[in-house]
């Protein structure tokens, strides 16, 4: 098998704060603790859970938008997380995103010819003023936005629209693997499959991989390959998507699905009910930190910290329960 397009090892992103009457007390937020995963070339691996969990964190790692507290972030066998400003302009048309909100993520004063035109500039792409209109041009086919709107502000365009515009800035970059942080969550219902759709047939047409993160479980059925699932900034569960839906091994996963509606009419699910709140980041739990809400904890899980360990031949489970004698 070839080597994988990324790879997390032990990423770490705590955050300061200050407490005190003068800011001298400081505390951490345990934003992500300790996450690994891969991403195949031309995979779409989905990062889900509630939010808070450092879903988003983890996203803005990769891309490099803060340092990390510790751990390696890994691109095409090369590390990213330390690299030299000089190197990292490279990555960093490697790897594109599209943001959650499509309307602040783009600049209001700027046509979209400008705004995807912009990276094409940036990273030396296009050979001459032509090369440039006909890149532009064809990012505009390509999201499937009518040619004459590259004259146009991004607040003429619907949300949906707007979305498009992201996608098309992210592919002008000619990139490898575009990290979609919820991508679809402020969309309606029905252009979010058109995005969706949108977003698997570019993956078909360029080989793109996809760390899609998201908290639409339902969206995420439909167009991922493999599933990660993340709780108070730990992973606890990964498995390839027909192995997460059908048969979950970790109990947060198992609550996850419990609530994800049925498609067909009058159909319903037995809904996991969790007690309690999430723990902050701040003061995570001892041993495992999902215990404080789990219907199945016992002893072990309130101590001891557990790992993430083969439950099949592509899933992985970070549970006690899952390790007790069967029978």
């Amino acid at each position: 098998m070839s080597p994988p397009l990324l790879q997390v090892n032990d990423l770490k992103k705590h955050f300061p704060v200050k407490t005190g009457l003068f800011g001298r007390k400081s505390e951490w937020v345990y934003a992500v603790d300790g996450v690994s995963f891969e991403v195949a070339r031309g995979e779409t691996l989905s990062l889900v859970g509630e939010s808070g969990c450092g879903k988003s964190t983890v996203g803005r790692a990769i891309l490099r938008l803060f340092d990390i507290t510790a751990g390696q972030v890994i691109l095409d066998g090369q590390r990213i997380d330390d690299a030299h400003p000089s190197t990292m302009r490279q990555m960093r048309r490697r790897v594109q995103v599209v943001f959650q909100d499509p309307f602040s993520s783009l600049n209001p004063r700027m046509r979209v010819r400008d705004i995807l035109a912009e990276p094409i500039r940036n990273f030396g792409l296009a050979k001459s003023a032509s090369d440039l209109e006909t890149r532009v041009t064809a990012l505009m086919d390509t999201v499937r936005l009518p040619r004459e709107a590259l004259n146009r502000r991004p607040h003429e365009f619907s949300g949906g629209q707007r979305q498009r515009i992201g996608i098309a800035r992210a592919l002008a970059a000619e990139p490898e693997l575009i990290v979609c942080d919820e991508a679809v969550s402020a969309l309606d219902v029905s252009v979010k499959a058109q995005i969706v759709n949108l977003l698997q047939d570019l993956q078909n047409e360029f080989g793109l991989a996809l760390l899609f993160i998201s908290h639409d479980l339902a969206i995420v059925e439909h167009m991922t390959h493999r599933v990660a699932v993340m709780y108070l900034g730990k992973i606890v569960e990964v498995a390839p998507r027909r192995e997460i839906f059908a048969a979950p091994k970790h109990p947060y996963t198992k609550a996850l699905l419990s609530a994800v509606p049925l498609p067909e009419p009058g159909a319903q699910r037995n809904p996991i009910i969790l007690k309690g709140d999430v723990p902050s980041p701040i003061n995570p739990p001892r041993g495992c930190r999902f215990h404080t809400r789990c219907p199945l904890v016992f002893d072990r899980c309130r101590t001891e910290e557990p790992v993430l360990r083969a439950a099949g031949s592509e899933q992985w489970v970070a549970c006690h329960l899952d390790a007790l004698p069967q029978g």
